[in-house]
């Protein structure tokens, strides 16, 4: 069987007089009516006060050209559902997504239909304002429609852009390029926050997606700022934390919440740094640590990039050579050699202070002093099994830095 066409209902002529009519009196008054709405604006919308002037009339461009769209939809009713998208947020869909935000787009439409509301007796022909009230509030359902279309299309654009900036700083700052690029980058992002910290880990067989937006979304309900990317199966995440952590805590503290959002493995903390443009020294700490985290397999998790300088050491990270040197070997060395001769015997002799005691003839208790001082100058602790390999790394490191031509 054949289906029949929809038998199309003929125009009442007096009706379409009437529409006609009214079309022209709106088209006299396109200019008025946008002017009258701007003016209603600035009278009861805060926002649009504060406004700069272009932003300003982006916004009027915007009135006038919904006022416009409306008359010609009003005028050719048989076309159908209007493409609001296109004839009134055409008209500059980017400049109105980043001036104003979707509830203000709401407050904006609703005072245009409401200054046209307020003249449908005026404004219609005799016997038509019933005609030209039900028009209107179509054509408002439409605009509400389409502006929600048009945020959310921005919205995504937005997003897609985000992340596409986002990698490119993470690869940045592993490569330590463009780094005086980085600020305004991160300004772009609204990246606000600081000292900062890079967090890596392994995606294991996790999707990269899911993986990258759970340590984004988990970050900032943290109130961070945070950027993440992946290079290879790593994952890599800079975070500006502020000043919720104290000094002594960072950066554990606030990696500690992100860490089981990674893959299986270890997952490795930067130092701390004070701001987005040096961030890539963390970054490429982490990323040295990770890459030596199998020599240490009872690292907690996450760990320090710090704790991990002698492994990162032996693997040959010469950042990590120098900062053990710097850091554990320097201070012994200028402490006297009774320290450093007592922390070498000790070192070599089980750790035994009877044994130390009687190669050095003194005291089991002048060794054990010594020793102290020798955690007090570098924070290992020679009896501890960790603290012992970090110096015994460290000053072999610091004995063949004084070599010739070393």
């Amino acid at each position: 069987m054949h289906e029949r066409k929809a038998e199309q209902v003929p125009a009442d002529p007096e009706q379409e007089r009437i529409r006609a009519e009214t079309v022209r009196r709106l088209e006299r008054s396109m200019g008025a009516l946008g002017t009258a709405a701007v003016a209603r604006m600035e009278e009861r919308l805060a926002w649009f006060r504060r406004m700069s002037a272009q932003d300003r009339s982006w916004i009027g461009l915007v009135a006038q050209s919904g006022v416009a769209a409306f008359v010609d939809w009003f005028r050719n009713p048989g076309r159908g559902r209007p493409a609001v998208t296109v004839e009134v947020f055409g008209t500059a869909p980017r400049e109105l997504t980043r001036s104003v935000s979707l509830q203000q787009t709401v407050d904006m439409i609703r005072t245009v239909i409401e200054v046209v509301e307020g003249q449908v007796d005026e404004l219609a022909a005799p016997g038509g304002a019933q005609q030209l009230r039900e028009a209107v509030l179509r054509y408002t359902r439409e605009v509400a429609f389409s502006s929600a279309k048009v945020y959310a299309r921005a919205a995504e654009a937005r997003g897609a852009w985000d992340a596409r900036l986002e990698a490119l700083i993470v690869d940045a700052l592993l490569h330590g390029d463009r780094e005086d690029g980085l600020q305004t980058w991160g300004s772009a992002l609204g990246w606000a926050l600081t000292p900062v910290i890079a967090i890596v880990g392994s995606l294991g067989g996790e999707d990269a997606g899911k993986v990258l937006d759970d340590v984004r979304a988990a970050a900032r309900r943290l109130g961070h700022d945070v950027l993440a990317g992946t290079q290879g199966r790593r994952v890599v995440a800079v975070v500006g934390v502020g000043d919720r952590y104290p000094v002594g805590e960072l950066p554990r503290a606030a990696a500690e919440p992100l860490a089981g959002l990674f893959g299986p493995g270890p997952v490795v903390v930067g130092p701390a740094v004070p701001e987005l443009r040096s961030a890539g020294a963390s970054a490429r700490a982490a990323v040295s640590g990770l890459r030596a985290a199998a020599a240490w397999p009872d690292a907690p998790r996450p760990v320090l990039a710090d704790d991990l300088l002698p492994e990162r050491a032996l693997q040959g990270d010469t950042e990590a050579r120098r900062q053990l040197v710097e850091d554990v070997y320097t201070p012994l060395l200028g402490a006297g050699s009774p320290l450093l001769d007592t922390l070498t015997v000790y070192l070599e002799h089980a750790s035994s202070l009877e044994a130390t005691a009687r190669m050095l003839f003194v005291h089991p208790n002048t060794v054990r002093y010594r020793l102290s001082r020798v955690a007090e100058l570098t924070g290992h602790t020679p009896s501890d099994g960790r603290g012992s390999f970090v110096l015994r790394i460290a000053v072999a490191l610091g004995r063949l830095s004084e070599e010739p031509g070393a």
